[in-house]
């Protein structure tokens, strides 16, 4: 079988089953704090474990994109090393939301592998939990017993905590869990030894394919557990996996999964898979699975930064560059080379790789080409600095100083010692490494005690898109720290307060009760709960609290949001219809609105981006605003964004059916009217194939208006009031050009002066021609041009000149060529020990360098400290 028709096979199976087979949910997690990525099948499920929303269907299956590199579930270093951990990978799974249990999770995985699949049963085994004290938990009988119709029982073995006890995060729904392994290997091997004694000893072929967890507990934060409301079944089975065992591979990379992309790296690089080089063959499999995440990650609207899950996706993508850049011989980008093939192989099930194929490509390869400067730039850094300490092995600082500063990686800063038969200082990098971490866990630390509970089972009512205050009570609340310092977070039965969410900030406001009054500074959502954020607990926790949104934020976030629909509309129609939104920032402010397209956006188009807006707020088009089914919605023609999640039930923005319909779940004006005005402050790019535009309408743009005004009205002032300003302030800049210009022939002679000055001033010290004088220019140009000039004239020499530059202190240090080399002389680190005197800091090359400072009463004192170098 193919790989996708073994995943068909399974979403059919269950169908069979009475299960409802939903697709996969975005790769990148929104509106979860606790999660950046979705790490494992149940997670798009999490609310539903939890109550926090409703169970849609009792059984469900599906094929979910997982992607596990950062917190509990690190697989990242081992991602090609071996041949079975991944870094994106999908799940399929099972599950049965308070309906089946054990018994027949148990028989269905056992029925689909070996009656479906046809799976030898002898070479299958399973495990299950054989208890905890720590958590007075008993051996799991019940599992163990139904195994027992199926596998012989020297095929059933007991696993401890860490293997058979599943566990999403440090606190939320788990249960024990009952693992089903597969023994590729050879019949000869598996008679020298019992593959029951491999099961979970990290032997490459005898692996886990299949994961059966009986949610029946919820950790909480004190480590304690509590039952779940009903018992929940959640299976994983990695498809990656699964297709190597029915494929009779013994690595998933060479199953038909990977095989499409190692051919297009062969093709790429000129390098074969499975040669005698293993560190090649590492680079292919890094590639082949990299590829993959990055892709998915970008589909799903999350592009590579420096922050957050954009910085866990541009460290998998520099992985991989590393690794063909080193090992593949390759200087020039790759990864953006795969895409297509990625897209001819996966895009007819996830068709958002090839609807973006192109976005995708171009973002991975200025990603690509960004790195691959980096790297040279570092590779240059690291031959400096050993040219400079021949011999001596590479110091930990300067390594950390590559790795942490300018991205340089630590494996290839070792290669590049090797090299030179020196070593680094990994203890001494690894302690800087450390106290880097330790102080980054420090500020983003965050101590979150458990809920507590007033009134159980409480949902919360949103009243928020039709009201801006109501009665509410306080349902649970929590104390969490900081820094330091100590807050709370509250769940109100009803509340006005909208939660963050789709670029739109939280609502503040306030929470009054007859005797006190409790600021609300921000309102977000964590596991589908909206939670409002207070700096202090209420005296009194059982009164009921008038709830009161800030109206005059509220009102201008909500003429951002709409404004930002308006704004949408009017890029397809003027730029294309490839423009789709990419990222979104709304608030009191302004907006933020990020879209894909692969040029700058002209004034001209900007222009006629506003005069389409604005017609439209003129029009005063009502907002229309309803719920209707996600089928209904996208008939109607409403757009939905990749990398979002959407329900069955959906609401619909429209401004116009004929211009602007969304799905949204945000508050708006009620109608365009109300916008006032629409302007663009800014356009640019975040990324390749990425624009930004920063608008303002309502208030904002009023007030941005009339500082416009009132700053060409004081220019006119100032002007004396020319009939026309831009004439008048050209015939400026062309007086100013040309006095810079007679400024700089009187510099020029100037500087002649002086040259001969100080070279009548030259002493000879030791072999070396000796400057060290204040001069009379109010221009660092002018001075470097002076030092390279007498350099021509004077040789061996060593000049320090000082001077005050517009109200501060500047030193220039030049040494001639010879002495660098025979008098080890260093422009560089003597500038720094002078600049101490006029409390600056300075650096530069060997032969040149300069600094600056705020003390010019110290410029006399450097000059004469200057001497002490070449006595």
């Amino acid at each position: 079988m193919t790989a996708n028709e073994i995943r068909r096979t399974f979403l059919d199976f269950f169908k069979s089953k009475g299960h409802e087979i939903v697709p996969s949910a975005p790769m990148v997690v929104k509106n979860d704090p606790t999660l950046m990525f979705i790490n494992s099948g149940m997670a798009p499920f999490k609310d539903w474990f939890l109550g926090n929303a409703p169970i849609k269907w009792p059984r469900v299956a599906d094929t979910q994109k997982c992607l596990r590199v950062s917190g509990k579930h690190n697989d990242l270093e081992e991602v090609g090393v071996d041949t079975y951990h991944h870094t994106m990978f999908e799940m399929l799974g099972n599950w049965s939301f308070g309906d089946y249990f054990k018994k027949e999770a148990i028989a269905w995985s056992w029925e689909l592998l070996t009656e479906v699949y046809k799976l030898p049963k002898d070479r299958l085994y399973v495990t299950v939990f054989e208890g905890s004290k720590d958590d007075n938990l008993a051996f799991d009988q019940e599992a163990f017993d139904l195994w027992k119709q199926f596998v012989p029982e020297n095929h059933i073995l007991k696993g401890n905590k860490k293997d058979n006890f599943w566990e999403m995060g440090d606190t939320g729904p788990c249960g024990p869990c009952s693992e089903i392994h597969f023994d590729s290997r050879s019949d000869e091997e598996r008679a020298k030894t019992d593959g029951a004694l491999l099961v979970n000893n990290d032997h490459p072929q005898v692996i886990e394919i299949w994961n059966n967890v009986f949610m029946e507990f919820e950790r909480k934060a004190d480590g304690s557990l509590v039952k779940l409301p009903k018992q929940h079944v959640d299976t994983g089975m990695g498809f990656e996996r699964l297709v190597r065992v029915m494929q009779g591979k013994t690595s998933n990379y060479d199953t038909d999964v990977f095989m499409p992309l190692i051919r297009s790296i062969e093709k790429i690089t000129g390098v074969q898979y499975g040669g005698t080089d293993s560190k090649q063959d590492i680079a292919i499999r890094v590639l082949s699975d990299h590829i993959r995440t990055i892709s998915f990650a970008i589909a799903d609207g999350q592009l590579p930064s420096n922050t957050g899950a954009g910085y866990v996706i541009r460290r998998i993508l520099r992985r991989a560059a590393r690794y063909y850049y080193s090992f593949l011989n390759a200087k020039e980008p790759v990864l953006c080379r795969m895409v297509e093939a990625l897209a001819a192989e996966m895009g007819e099930f996830f068709p958002e790789l090839r609807k973006q194929q192109q976005l995708i490509t171009n973002v991975i390869e200025e990603e690509e080409k960004s790195f691959l400067r980096t790297l040279a730039s570092g590779i240059a850094r690291f031959e400096d600095y050993a040219g400079k300490n021949k011999g001596k092995n590479i110091d930990g600082f300067f390594a950390f100083e590559l790795y942490d500063t300018f991205g340089f990686p630590i494996d290839l800063t070792q290669l590049l010692a090797r090299e030179l038969n020196v070593s680094v200082d990994m203890e001494s990098f690894n302690q800087h490494l450390k106290e880097q971490k330790d102080r980054s866990r420090a500020a983003t630390a965050i101590d979150t005690d458990d809920w507590v509970e007033l009134k159980k089972d409480a949902s919360t009512e949103f009243v928020g898109y039709a009201h801006t205050e109501c009665d509410a009570n306080i349902v649970r609340y929590r104390r969490i720290k900081a820094k330091g310092k100590e807050s709370y977070q509250l769940v109100l039965d009803k509340t006005p307060f909208y939660a963050e969410s789709g670029g739109q900030v939280g609502d503040t406001g306030v929470l009054d009760s007859a005797n006190e009054s409790v600021r609300v500074i921000d309102t977000k959502k964590e596991n589908g709960v909206i939670v409002h954020f207070v700096e202090k607990l209420p005296e009194d926790i059982s009164k009921t609290f008038r709830a009161t949104v800030t109206t005059a934020k509220r009102r201008n976030t909500e003429a951002h949001h709409s404004a930002t629909h308006l704004l949408h509309a009017a890029l397809r129609k003027v730029l294309g219809t490839h423009v789709e939104q990419k990222g979104s920032l709304v608030n009191e402010e302004y907006l933020r609105f990020d879209f894909s397209h692969f040029q700058k956006v002209s004034d001209d188009e900007i222009a006629e981006i506003e005069k389409i807006v604005n017609t439209k707020i003129r029009e005063n088009i009502a907002a229309d605003i309803r719920e209707m089914g996600i089928e209904d919605a996208k008939k109607r023609g409403a757009m939905a964004l990749f990398g979002e999640k959407y329900g069955d039930v959906v609401r619909v923005v429209a401004f116009d059916d004929n211009y602007s319909v969304e799905l949204c779940g945000g508050t708006h004006v009620k109608a365009t009217g109300q916008l006032g005005l629409f302007k663009i402050i800014s356009e640019g790019a975040t990324a390749a194939g990425i624009r930004r535009i920063e608008a303002i309408s309502g208030e904002r743009a009023e007030k941005f208006v009339n500082e416009q005004q009132q700053l060409v009205g004081e220019l006119k002032a100032a002007l004396k009031n020319p009939k026309d300003v831009v004439k008048s302030v050209q015939q400026l800049l062309d007086e100013k050009k040309n006095l810079e210009k007679q400024v700089e022939v009187l510099m020029r002679e100037k500087a002649k002066i002086i040259r001969a000055e100080l070279a009548a001033k030259a002493t000879n010290v030791n072999g070396v021609n000796f400057i060290s004088e204040k001069i009379e220019l109010n221009n660092t140009d002018a001075i470097k041009d002076l030092a390279y000039q007498l350099k021509d004239q004077i040789e061996s020499l060593f000049l320090v000149l000082g001077a005050e530059v517009n109200g501060k202190a500047s030193l220039t240090i030049l040494v001639s060529d010879n002495l660098v080399k025979e008098k080890s002389l260093d422009a560089g680190k003597i500038i720094r020990e002078l600049a101490k005197e006029i409390q600056g800091g300075g650096g530069g090359q060997p032969f040149f360098a300069t600094s600056g400072g705020n003390n010019p009463a110290g410029i006399e004192k450097a000059l004469a400290k200057a001497k002490d170098f070449v006595k």
